[in-house]
């Protein structure tokens, strides 16, 4: 990060987000118990929203590392950090999922198995899946891994993207926030309206960038003075008000055209909705208010979102695997609530034994090195 007063100043945990963190990831887990063991009627359609947790993610990622950025940490500094958060865990849950979606005898038609591959499984390894748009490689290896190809593509940019934004002031920042989702809303259009282009063909990670760019100039906004007066309360309901509204345009008029823009811009629509709320309960927090997000269990559970998002797909399709496809019913609460605990034993395993402690390890190596390096740079220069 270059250097700037405004980095120079310390900034207040957020506690808050890290709550909401938690209900996006579980979310997640709704979305995918749809696979496996659904609810009936409006529930189930409901549910299948849920899949907009990743969203609300890569906009908060964008937020949370512009939020906590420092002065003149060393790029190669940034990269190691970010390596250490994602990349254990990462392999873990790939080694796990492995067996859960692999398979050396023949492939069932219309199974969610794969035949096992040893060169798109490296893809995985090294998280570039994300940049095929084939199925079998966007979700080789752990399926939900997917979305660590786009993070580890915005990481590579973060500090570039640093360099442009942290010289603006509170103005250039919500200028930049305004052009992404116009950008954002403009691309969705073309590929609607023109498909000549060949826009559909983007690469996923380019194509989410404007949620993450819009999380980075939101936060840098906030760090320059920016003060909106939204209370917290109508920022969480933006985005579930949006789904609601989603959801009863295609009961009640699914045949109308604002139903279809609404549908085919949801994503658009919802990154803005997560815009909102973000920046909603950060001032909050800011203005010395406290939220229930920020109570002891809800934050805990934020912090294990990452594992828990990691995990708990492989847990649902093994129940799919060993017990079937259950037809819509509410007995499934059965189901949601015997795979919601063993998730959440699995994420708490992977992020006690193998996030929170591999990653300190990890840090502590680099920062031992840095500080080498700066005593060696001091000795020579004197």
């Amino acid at each position: 990060m270059p250097s700037s007063p405004v980095l120079a100043q310390p900034t207040q945990r957020l506690d808050s987000l890290t709550g909401l963190r938690w209900w996006a990831a579980f979310a997640v887990f709704l979305y995918h118990m749809n696979n496996f063991a659904p609810l009936p009627g409006a529930t189930q359609a409901i549910l299948l929203n849920g899949y907009l947790g990743v969203t609300f993610f890569f906009v908060l990622s964008g937020f949370v590392l512009t939020w906590s950025a420092r002065p003149n940490v060393p790029t190669s500094t940034f990269y190691w950090r970010r390596f250490a958060r994602i990349w254990p865990s990462h392999i873990v849950a790939l080694l796990i999922a492995i067996p859960v979606f692999y398979t050396i005898a023949p492939v069932p038609e219309g199974s969610f198995l794969k035949p096992f591959d040893l060169g798109i499984l490296l893809l995985s390894v090294i998280v570039i899946q994300a940049w095929w748009s084939n199925p079998a490689i966007l979700f080789s290896g752990n399926p939900a891994a997917w979305t660590l190809t786009c993070e580890a593509f915005f990481y590579a940019l973060h500090p570039w993207i640093s360099r442009v934004l942290v010289p603006m002031a509170k103005r250039g920042a919500l200028l930049l926030a305004a052009g992404v989702v116009v950008y954002a809303f403009a691309y969705r259009v073309t590929v609607l309206f023109v498909p000549g282009l060949g826009l559909d063909v983007v690469p996923v990670p380019v194509q989410r960038l404007p949620e993450f760019v819009l999380g980075m100039a939101l936060a840098w906004a906030l760090r320059s003075g920016w003060r909106p007066r939204i209370h917290p309360l109508i920022g969480v309901a933006v985005p579930l008000v949006l789904i609601l509204v989603h959801f009863f345009s295609e009961r009640l008029f699914p045949t109308a055209r604002l139903t279809w823009m609404i549908d085919a811009t949801m994503n658009e629509l919802f990154t803005v909705a997560c815009g909102i709320a973000i920046v909603s309960l950060a001032v909050h927090v800011l203005r010395g208010g406290r939220l229930w997000f920020a109570s002891p269990w809800q934050v805990r559970l934020g912090e294990w979102s990452f594992a828990f998002y990691l995990i708990h797909a492989t847990f649902i399709y093994l129940a799919l695997r060993i017990f079937g496809f259950q037809p819509a019913s509410w007995s499934n609460l059965l189901w949601f609530a015997a795979l919601f605990v063993v998730d959440l034993v699995a994420a708490w395993a992977l992020h006690t034994f193998v996030e929170r402690t591999l990653e300190k390890r990890m840090r502590r190596w680099k920062d031992d090195r840095d500080a080498r390096r700066r005593t060696r740079e001091a000795v020579a220069s004197a």
